[in-house]
């Protein structure tokens, strides 16, 4: 844990100036109250956790499973003057943070998924096509790396990875070549595997890099980030107070497509039916504060491209009691390779 000293509202050194996409809406649907207690649970560069701060003299609990994101936000940390405390952890443990940092409860809750721009341009971490770098993608350092997986997972089951977690119509075709290409000498970089998509998903003028699909399959993978991200909206429906507000920003049609089931779920009271058990909670527990999915203007779009695919969704915490459901059932079926990856090495 990392937490500054003193009190204060001014927020001006730290990070560098990290914009973040859809930054302006996001904090505005967390309506930011002074004395407020707010999570930001990917905090990255920081600029969110930023952004909440400047709002109000609230406080901010920032969440990151990299630790290089926890080390560079130190100099944050110190000009919030003790109102910014960050913490080395999975997203999914939100909950337990909060208390672990002296709080039952909490005011909003901020995800911003997917990879950070300081991780894909760090070419160490191997996250990115463009920077040829060791073939590794783990956002916490810990587990099977994505050089594992292509090592060691069956053909079919890197298909179905890549086909559902990369949209790779060429899916099967990726997978052939991996096992091939592996067969012959390790796949140990990003250049290499990249090098290997590209023989089989041909360039197109004016369209995505022909590994940008495989690479974001590999990367949600190894990270579990869908997993993670459905765990992560179970927490905040407990720890947010009556009130408090979630906002998910996504740029993965699998993970907005997550959020928007989860709050639509949560959203309206459960049906009855005198042939069923009757529902673990009679309540809804959000209240839907985007009937659309929020986008990025033009002009956002054309100062950081990334942002066409951003999509916000927000809601406010009714009183009901937590559903006490895990939301689990909303993941995509695909095979364990974690557990194959690591039963393999041994």
């Amino acid at each position: 844990m990392m937490a500054g000293s003193g009190s204060g509202s001014a927020v001006a050194g730290g990070l560098a100036r990290h914009i973040p996409v859809l930054g302006r809406p996001a904090v505005e649907f967390l309506d930011v109250l002074a004395g407020g207690i707010y999570i930001d649970a990917t905090f990255g560069a920081g600029g969110l956790s930023r952004a909440i701060l400047a709002a109000a003299d609230c406080r901010v609990i920032g969440i990151d499973r990299d630790q290089s994101a926890i080390a560079q936000g130190a100099d944050l940390v110190e000009v919030s003057q003790g109102r910014l405390v960050l913490v080395e952890d999975r997203f999914s443990n939100l909950d337990g943070v909060a208390r672990g940092c002296g709080h039952e409860a909490v005011d909003g809750v901020v995800l911003d998924l997917g990879v950070s721009s300081m991780q894909l341009d760090e070419a160490t971490r191997g996250f990115s096509f463009r920077l040829d770098g060791p073939l590794d993608m783990r956002m916490g350092g810990a587990g099977p790396s994505a050089a594992d997986v292509v090592a060691l997972a069956p053909e079919r089951d890197l298909a179905a990875i890549i086909a559902t977690l990369g949209d790779e119509r060429h899916a099967r075709a990726v997978a052939r070549a991996i096992v091939a290409a592996r067969s012959i000498a390790p796949i140990e970089t990003t250049r290499a595997l990249a090098d290997i998509v590209g023989r089989v998903v041909h360039a197109r003028p004016g369209k995505i890099h022909p590994a940008t699909r495989t690479f974001q399959a590999l990367r949600i993978f190894v990270n579990e980030e869908l997993a993670e991200l459905a765990a992560a909206l179970t927490a905040a429906e407990t720890v947010l107070r009556p009130g408090g507000r979630l906002v998910v920003i996504a740029f993965h049609s699998l993970e907005d497509r997550i959020a928007k089931t989860f709050l639509a779920a949560r959203g309206r009271r459960p049906a009855f039916s005198r042939h069923l058990p009757e529902p673990t909670h009679t309540a809804p527990t959000f209240r839907i504060l985007t009937g659309r999915p929020v986008t990025a203007d033009d002009a956002e779009i054309a100062a950081n491209p990334r942002a066409r695919s951003a999509k916000l969704r927000a809601a406010e915490r009714t009183d009901a009691q937590p559903a006490g459901e895990t939301a689990a059932d909303l993941l995509p079926r695909l095979p364990s390779l974690a557990d194959e990856v690591s039963g393999a090495r041994r």
